[in-house]
């Protein structure tokens, strides 16, 4: 096992600048993964790692060796794809052990590392069976076991859950946090889906157009985002944002004045609120609203409203009012549209951005 270095990595196709400068210390032992939406360079960050795509600039280490010019034979780093690469014509058992064939190990060494890794995985009875006789599920652990058998020094994961329906995705993940905790490879994993970078993730890595927007653990993501499309990026349904303004240390919104957080200036700002702060009934601060949507997920709902005009503010632009809002209660009898509900928050749980920089104001 190994830290991985990451030091001012960029990549350029031609005059195309598809990652900017990329710094990251990774622990040995840690579970990193890299987030963002399609065409964020979190993908090309991994290939470069893996050294399947050669870095336009910067350093890259493993452990204490410079792997920047390396082959990827020569890093001693296992990849997992999301199309599993299996070998249809080969069994399970030559499948995960076919890398350390391959390097010459002898078979009774390669049996008796397959059966280990096996047993970790729970495929030990689908050993003697084909890819094509396998679930989605069982094709995933066995790519894992592939990449476990080796005993690199390090795992990269390129959206590995991605083929699976949600039910078995959620299962999958669960199985990766558990095996990761058990062997304790450093771990590199790329996914655009938030809800795995933060389930499965010691320290999360946000990008953005090829740029680290923000790097921290989940809890800290969720309750200190650095700017704007962290803050809408983290948490489902996503950050309600309004524009406003703050005068003599007072924030208008919903119709209410109140204190806004210390150090706040005043001038226009971006108010975000996460749709699980707003409450229905009384509380710090009170407004009515009308539903003009209820989504029923049984534990909890999906309330949309249109708080009007004035909660969004004289700062607020032309396109935001009239959006609407989410806020995600838990289930409290029937809820319909049209009808005249109490909903509330505590100031202390918005979170304010300059409408210039988009960086949180703390």
């Amino acid at each position: 096992m190994a830290g991985i270095s990451i030091q001012n990595v960029y990549k350029n196709y031609g005059a195309l600048n598809v990652l900017k400068e990329f710094s990251l210390e990774i622990s040995d032992g840690e579970f990193v993964v890299l987030v963002g939406p399609s065409g964020c360079g979190k993908s090309t960050m991994l290939k470069i790692l893996a050294g399947l795509e050669p870095a336009s600039g910067g350093k890259i280490l493993i452990g204490d060796k410079d792997v920047t010019d390396l082959a990827p034979g020569d890093r001693d780093i296992a990849m997992v794809f999301q199309n599993y690469a299996l070998y249809p014509h080969l069994t399970v058992g030559q499948n995960i052990g076919f890398g350390l064939k391959m390097r010459g190990m002898p078979k009774a060494e390669i049996d008796k590392r397959v059966h280990a890794v096996a047993r970790i995985l729970a495929v030990e009875h689908l050993l003697d069976r084909r890819p094509k006789a396998l679930s989605g599920g069982q094709r995933q652990r066995v790519a894992l076991g592939r990449a476990i058998v080796r005993e690199p020094r390090a795992f990269l994961m390129d959206e590995p859950l991605s083929n699976l329906d949600a039910k078995l995705r959620v299962h999958t993940r669960a199985e990766i946090s558990a095996l990761h905790k058990r062997i304790g490879v450093t771990t590199v994993y790329v996914t655009h889906d938030q809800i795995e970078a933060m389930t499965m993730a010691d320290r999360v890595v946000i990008m953005r157009d090829g740029v680290i927007q923000q790097i921290a653990d989940p809890d800290t993501l969720f309750a200190r985002p650095a700017n704007l499309f962290v803050a809408g990026f983290i948490g489902s349904p996503g950050m309600n944002f309004m524009s406003a303004r703050i005068e003599g240390g007072m924030l208008t919104l919903f119709g209410q004045n109140f204190a806004t957080q210390k150090g706040a200036r005043d001038g226009e700002v971006i108010v975000g609120i996460r749709p699980e702060h707003l409450s229905l009934g009384q509380g710090d601060v009170t407004f009515a609203v009308r539903p003009t949507l209820v989504e029923s997920l049984g534990s909890e709902k999906y309330i949309y409203f249109d708080p009007g005009e004035n909660a969004y503010g004289e700062a607020a632009r032309d396109e935001e009012r009239g959006k609407g809002l989410i806020a995600r209660i838990a289930h409290s009898g029937p809820v319909r549209e049209g009808d005249e509900l109490t909903l509330s928050f505590d100031p202390s749980e918005i979170h304010l951005f300059d409408p210039k920089t988009e960086k949180a104001v703390d």
